[in-house]
């Protein structure tokens, strides 16, 4: 299927996850390039913030994207307020625990699949309809290089960004033919809170200490999110239905395809080099 260019400027954006890391980025930067943009978070506190950094149109509220209702209402105020068409939605916002899966709490694995899956089927949901009514504009859920592969103590993860995978692909195939562009991004390490603000219990060496865990990330962490932002707006207006960001999450892509069993070997290895 040939892939339909999306030039974002003078369309509207909605981006979830919008208080920091990549979805502020792409927010500002989508804003800079001429689209109104629509942001959603669960931390009021910042996307206040990042609303106060946008200089154009912005549509800012405070939103659990676990919360389908609370999904379709924003999408509701979304169309009502819209300057212009909706050019991509962006289904950005997520969440981390790290546990082994033996001693796992159940809650926060159940909180974690809740916001990255759950976020991204609600929504889709949600503005699903707005997309196929004006028969245009790309549906955007992230992934995550740990879509690609499976890393220990982050099952949760691993799954919902599997799943995220999964579901977006499947969703390309039935959206054929309707107008509607459909795409999946899978960052790499970029340098966000994620990890900071994560459920920490232990990592995959059994350490329990949160900060060093944080520490380690922000080494691992090669892309800053205004690069990952200026990955995802040329892959949306390219048309692209796969958008790595990072040359860590090309390679793994890569290794998984040519050691589907044994890559861990690999990066087990590359981790504890990196993170020296």
């Amino acid at each position: 299927m040939a892939r339909v260019r999306n030039p974002l400027h003078g369309k509207t954006a909605v981006v979830t996850g919008a208080a920091s890391g990549i979805g502020r980025a792409l927010a500002l930067r989508l804003s800079v390039n001429g689209s109104a943009v629509a942001i959603a978070d669960f931390n009021a506190e910042g996307l206040a913030e990042t609303e106060s950094m946008i200089q154009g149109p912005v549509l800012a509220r405070t939103v659990d994207v676990s919360d389908r209702s609370a999904m379709l209402g924003f999408a509701a105020t979304v169309a009502d307020w819209t300057p212009a068409p909706i050019g991509a939605v962006v289904n950005n916002a997520g969440v981390t625990t790290s546990q082994s899966f033996i001693d796992a709490s159940p809650e926060d694995d159940e909180w974690v699949m809740n916001v990255n899956f759950g976020g991204v089927v609600n929504g889709s949901h949600a503005f699903m309809p707005l997309l196929l009514k004006q028969r245009s504009g790309t549906l955007v859920n992230v992934s995550s290089i740990f879509g690609l592969f499976s890393f220990p103590n982050q099952s949760a993860y691993c799954a919902s960004k599997h799943a995220v995978r999964g579901f977006t692909e499947s969703l390309r195939h039935e959206l054929r033919g309707t107008g509607v562009a459909v795409a999946v991004v899978h960052p790499g390490g970029v340098k966000t809170n994620i990890i900071s603000n994560a459920r920490f219990h232990a990592d995959e060496r059994g350490n329990t200490d949160h900060g060093d865990a944080a520490e380690r990330f922000a080494k691992l962490a090669r892309t800053t999110p205004e690069k990952a932002a200026k990955i995802i707006q040329t892959g949306i207006e390219r048309g692209n239905p796969r958008i790595r960001i990072g040359g860590d999450a090309v390679a793994m892509d890569l290794l998984v395809r040519a050691a589907p069993v044994r890559y861990y070997e690999v990066v087990e290895r590359f981790v504890n080099l990196a993170s020296r």
